[in-house]
């Protein structure tokens, strides 16, 4: 998912402080969510809040949280955002093993977007595995 969101639909991200609601849906300030997995302050503890985390890291335009959350086999050099995608609301669908007493785990989700003001919609089952403990993004796979 290498695209971002937000709720404008001008060419810049929405800023994020600490106060914000958090992007990935959930009914908490971005600092109390997400943020404080973007910070490194936590980790996430399981495979779903890594990926709402990697959502809001796309919001948020923070190439650094997603490639540091991304397994070292499917790890991309770098990264780069397409600058005319908006991401617009995050819809967990599935969330299967990827509890703190699990190893892997897949997240199915459906991301909203707008991309240079066309409407669409990411429809994704995505696989995530522990690295030294911690959960990092292996792939996903696109479904519709």
């Amino acid at each position: 998912m290498a695209r971002r969101n937000s709720r404008h639909q001008g060419d810049t991200a929405p800023a994020l402080t600490p106060a914000s609601p958090c992007p990935c849906g959930l009914p908490a300030a971005y600092e109390q969510c997400c943020g404080r997995f973007h910070t490194g302050e936590a980790a996430a503890p399981t495979a779903e809040l890594l990926m709402r985390s990697r959502y809001a890291a796309f919001v948020a335009q923070d190439t650094a949280y997603l490639l540091r959350t991304w397994h070292p086999t499917t790890r991309p050099v770098q990264l780069e955002l397409d600058s005319g995608m908006r991401w617009t609301g995050l819809e967990i669908l599935e969330a299967v093993d990827g509890s703190p007493f699990h190893s892997r785990g897949s997240v199915t989700f459906r991301a909203r977007y707008r991309h240079h003001g066309n409407r669409g919609a990411l429809h994704e089952c995505s696989r995530f595995e522990r690295v030294g403990g911690a959960w990092t993004y292996v792939d996903g796979t696109f479904i519709d």
